[in-house]
């Protein structure tokens, strides 16, 4: 070899070995972390081989050495909580970490529900943000991953970050009422730990060890951890190449002028309503995509001054323009629409408001009962009314996508955030060597096709959380479905009523609690607004699970029953200082059936701590059930702790 050549041979190695010798400690023991308060903490990271590490924490100094694969770890000494306290860690280099709180570290997990920031309900819980100033409560919202091969050793980053002024925005909603309403009890510091990811179904979060009962998972586990298998399966679905792509055929925007130029003019556009969808005002079975466009009157009040627009939400995506100017956009359904229009904008007087809707399947259009309006700090324009419309783009009809005349019949796509374990793995298995406080679950929307198989899931998933953190009591605390979609005024069947049923059974598992949210939904959004009372219920119940505070944390439950004549004799748990209806009217959305199973609705009625249910045409009764839809009507049985009743069917044998 030349002398270059030798130059850069011996480069190389040296950065390598630099490289290699470097102490690295995991992502989540970071500037600003919490640690679990008594116990031992552990600490631990990588290194050269046998490298020797050492740890100086709290005026004392522990060392260690590393293994032969290059990792280390130890064990701290219990401590009280309190902070901050700096840890130094050094070998062949030095790392320093700032800023630790020892206190009390949950688990945050689910779907979107748990992922919702604050800064997605600033508008309900703008004061909460403008007043927060609780610098010992903290968020890690984990970076959403996955992994197919098997659980992962370090996060792919994160950062640890205060409930004060704006940095509380990007905190989980849920999360961080539950954690103020503890902290202002104790005044410990709360560590919260957010692995959560939108529209993931609860296997995705179980553990291996928590299929150990599941066969037909564990062989899609198994055929995932294949390299092969999983490349024959990209070949047979090949990601969709966005430079191969058609040219978008929206007329709209590839005309002489685009639609939103406030110089266009619009001939032969028909009228709609905004808000709705427009399958229901005359358009049939469209997919694509739709133009809105209107003059809105401005007065001059508004005109020079911060102004915002809330559009409520659209289905699926959007883009607002203002005299031209685009003034925002979202591409999914689920945000609600809250648009800054950029200053000097409006001009008093007619303004060309413009809305592009995109919509991929079912009913496309705007959610009705939600904002719709431009407004100031003083003044506010409705946008609600009939608006002009045109079709820019049809879309074709989807084909299915499996793989045509394909020579392997096992082949399934893979969707990585829907595989079993894929979000545990690359999530939550990197940091099981952390101790815990317990952990929040909020997650269900996503099984609700096969509600029947959640209760099993759920003690997977519990069951084999505390087994890989080794904790078998951890607390384990879950929101029960809210109710969604439209209102139902007969008795009716219903997925999110048996999957709600499906999260009341995996009670019998030892110190968990599920919080009842039945009251707390909203018809037309998935995610509802009010995440305070959620997070303070599951606070209720970590209150009692936790911290063992002698108080009612649940709203009933239902516990037996006995048959007399016509008559179910209902009795339940967690009735507090005595059942009531919330509104002092008389119990409602309580149904019965006999042995035809045939609903109809019953009549009910509070007696001492149960509650009686019957019906004159039914004889002899072998079925009640309670709040039984996706959105019960009125669901007003609760303890005089305000707190409502789960449903719940009763079936008699």
């Amino acid at each position: 070899m030349n002398r270059l050549q030798v130059f850069i041979v011996a480069l190389t190695f040296l950065l390598s070995h630099t490289l290699i010798a470097q102490i690295k400690l995991p992502k989540l023991i970071s500037d600003g972390v919490v640690l679990q308060r008594d116990t031992k903490i552990p600490v631990w990271g990588w290194a050269s081989p046998n490298e020797k590490v050492t740890v100086h924490f709290n005026n004392r100094q522990y060392k260690t050495k590393t293994t032969n694969d290059g990792t280390w770890n130890l064990k701290l000494p219990k401590m009280k909580a309190g902070g901050p306290y700096t840890m130094i860690v050094s070998g062949k280099n030095r790392i320093e970490i700032k800023d630790i709180l020892i206190g009390d570290v949950w688990l945050c997990s689910g779907q979107s529900n748990m992922v919702h920031q604050l800064n997605i309900h600033d508008v309900r819980y703008a004061d909460e943000i403008k007043t927060a100033n609780y610098p010992e409560i903290r968020h890690y919202a984990v970076p959403r991953a996955t992994s197919l091969s098997g659980v992962q050793d370090d996060l792919e980053g994160g950062n640890w970050q205060k409930a004060i002024g704006k940095e509380v925005r990007p905190f989980s909603a849920v999360a961080y009422f539950f954690a103020k309403k503890i902290y202002e009890k104790y005044h410990i510091p709360i560590g919260l730990i957010n692995a959560s990811v939108g529209g993931t179904p609860i296997e995705a979060w179980i553990a291996e060890e928590g299929f150990k009962t599941y066969p037909d998972i564990q062989k899609i586990i198994a055929e995932n951890k294949e390299t092969a298998f999983v490349n024959r399966q990209k070949i047979a679905f090949p990601k969709q190449d966005k430079e191969s792509s058609p040219i978008p055929l929206d007329k709209g925007l590839s005309g002489e002028k685009t639609w939103y130029d406030v110089t266009f003019t619009p001939k032969n556009w028909r009228k709609i309503n905004i808000p709705g969808y427009w399958e229901d005002q005359g358009i049939k079975d469209l997919n694509g995509v739709v133009w809105y466009r209107r003059e809105i009157e401005i007065p001059p009040s508004m005109v020079g001054k911060k102004a915002r627009v809330f559009l409520g939400r659209i289905v699926d995506a959007d883009e607002l323009y203002i005299n031209g100017t685009m003034v925002g956009k979202t591409t999914y359904q689920y945000p609600q629409r809250r648009y800054t229009v950029p200053e000097n904008l409006l001009k008093a007087g007619k303004n060309t408001f413009v809305i592009r809707v995109t919509n991929y399947n079912h009913k496309g259009g705007f959610v009705t009962v939600k904002p719709y309006c431009i407004f100031t700090d003083k003044d506010t324009v409705d946008l609600k009314g009939y608006w002009d419309y045109k079709v820019g783009e049809v879309f074709k009809p989807q084909e299915s996508t499996f793989p045509k005349n394909t020579e392997d019949p096992t082949i399934r796509k893979i969707n990585p955030q829907n595989e079993p374990t894929a979000l545990f793995n690359a999530m939550v298995a990197p940091f099981t060597q952390s101790p815990l406080k317990g952990v929040l679950w909020y997650q269900g929307e996503s099984n609700a096709g096969q509600p029947e198989r959640y209760e099993g899931y759920m003690r997977a998933l519990i069951g084999s959380w505390r087994q890989v953190f080794d904790s078998p009591d951890l607390p384990f605390i879950y929101a029960q479905l809210p109710n969604f979609m439209e209102v139902s005024y007969l008795p009716c069947e219903s997925d999110w009523a048996e999957l709600r049923e499906s999260q009341f059974k995996a009670l019998s598992v030892p110190n968990t609690a599920m919080t009842v949210n039945i009251d707390l939904g909203e018809w037309n959004d998935i995610h509802p607004d009010n995440k305070k009372d959620v997070g303070e219920r599951m606070a209720l119940a970590g209150l009692k699970l936790a911290y063992n505070e002698d108080l009612v944390y649940s709203g009933p439950l239902y516990k037996e029953h006995e048959i007399k004549e016509n008559k179910v004799i209902i009795t339940f748990d967690h009735t507090g200082s005595g059942l009531t209806t919330n509104d002092n009217k008389a119990l409602s959305e309580f149904a019965i059936a006999g042995e035809d199973g045939q609903f109809i609705w019953a009549k009910a009625k509070i007696e001492g701590d149960k509650v009686v249910v019957w019906n004159d045409d039914i004889p002899t009764p072998k079925y009640v059930r309670y709040a039984w839809a996706d959105n019960p009507d009125n669901p007003n049985l609760y303890n005089k702790e305000g707190l409502p009743a789960s449903p719940f069917c009763i079936k008699e044998q």
